[in-house]
């Protein structure tokens, strides 16, 4: 079977060309120039990180990206959906305000920030999911499926649930409504293992299900209003949460897979990675740990499952970083996201991705 094509520039610079000119003449190389952006309208799909977060892509980037869109022809405007979670970004004014807070403004960007999924998280379409076997219709935010071109332009890390965040978690999660990503979430719920729970009471805040009390100095989860998010779990100082069934995280990331083949199926794609600031969690949480490895690069491909394996595989063959949640995490697994991460597996996504034709994962990578 052919390989698919994923392009790669690290992160050096010089006088000559500074790291917006380096990206730009990335995705150029990696053949963006192929799609016909005229008159169409795009959807850069990018996370605009939380409030207090300060690991997410810079807006410099996707400024980048943006002008070379509208020098192609298209109409481009930057997008995400809302989240689940107690934060910043769960309805679209507090949303607009934490992007324009981290510095996504039309001013500084280029263009529009429209939110996908409208107001409340409820403006979505129902879309088929070509070959579902966990979904047959994802509900993604609207002004996504109103796009003529999809970009997707995300921060490669780790995740506490999905072991990764690339480019299939961008396209898939990201842009399915509140309800979407309840429908991704909720395969599995979450438990607190009485035996371990300290009493902090840390978790309390972090659910937006109000899923969780404080009764006889233990944490405890109310099955039938946890939605499986998972926002919870990096904040126990013990590890006493995990989830109810084993599979879930498995079946959460097959479900995400499925969300992105929904929303590319039938239209033109194109994905870039930044293995930049490779925090272990994602950039949801309001704040971000030491990466876990130095600075990768960037890439590019038409293939968001090949990208995908391409930045994991370059962040793990990278030193670890001392000081770093990954230094400091037992065993010697060469594979870093499931050192930090061992309850999930992010292979799940893009195998699953694969066998829906999302994608290939054998790659020719490319030096740029």
């Amino acid at each position: 079977m052919k390989r698919a094509k994923v392009f790669f520039t690290d992160m050096r610079a010089t006088a000559e060309e500074n790291l917006q000119a380096k990206l730009d003449r990335l995705i150029r190389t990696a053949g963006i120039g192929d799609i016909d952006f005229k008159r169409k309208f795009v959807a850069i799909k990018i996370h605009f990180g939380e409030r207090g977060n300060l690991a997410f892509l810079r807006p410099n980037y996707a400024r980048t990206v943006v002008d070379l869109v509208r020098e192609l022809g298209g109409k481009p405007f930057l997008t995400d959906a809302n989240t689940l979670y107690v934060g910043h970004r769960k309805e679209a004014l507090e949303h607009l305000e934490t992007a324009y807070l981290n510095g996504f403004s039309p001013f500084s960007t280029g263009c529009h920030v429209i939110i996908a999924d409208g107001l409340k998280g409820t403006d979505e379409a129902l879309v088929p999911v070509p070959g579902g076997e966990l979904v047959k219709q994802a509900k993604i935010g609207r002004a996504i499926m109103d796009a003529d071109v999809v970009v997707s332009l995300n921060h490669f890390k780790g995740h506490e649930l999905t072991g990764i965040g690339g480019a299939i978690k961008n396209v898939g999660m990201g842009s399915g409504s509140r309800a979407g990503k309840m429908e991704m979430h909720a395969e599995g719920g979450l438990r607190v293992a009485a035996d371990l729970c300290v009493g902090c009471g840390r978790c309390l805040p972090a659910c937006a299900q109000e899923a969780i009390s404080l009764r006889d100095g233990k944490s405890r989860i109310d099955p039938a209003r946890c939605a499986g998010c998972g926002r919870c779990l990096p904040l126990c100082p013990v590890d006493a949460i995990d989830p109810v069934d084993s599979s879930s995280n498995a079946k959460l990331n097959q479900k995400m897979a499925e969300y992105a083949a929904a929303v590319l199926a039938g239209r033109p794609h194109f994905h870039i990675s930044l293995a930049i600031d490779v925090s272990p969690v994602c950039d949801c949480h309001a704040e971000n740990d030491v990466p876990i490895v130095p600075d990768v690069g960037m890439f590019a491909s038409f293939d968001p499952v090949a990208l995908d394996a391409a930045c994991a595989e370059a962040v793990n063959r990278q030193p670890e970083q001392p000081g770093s949640l990954l230094a400091e995490s037992p065993g010697r697994d060469k594979d870093y996201f499931r050192r930090i991460g061992p309850e999930t597996d992010w292979w799940d996504a893009l195998d699953h991705a694969a066998r829906l034709g999302l994608g290939r994962l054998e790659y020719e990578l490319t030096a740029v």
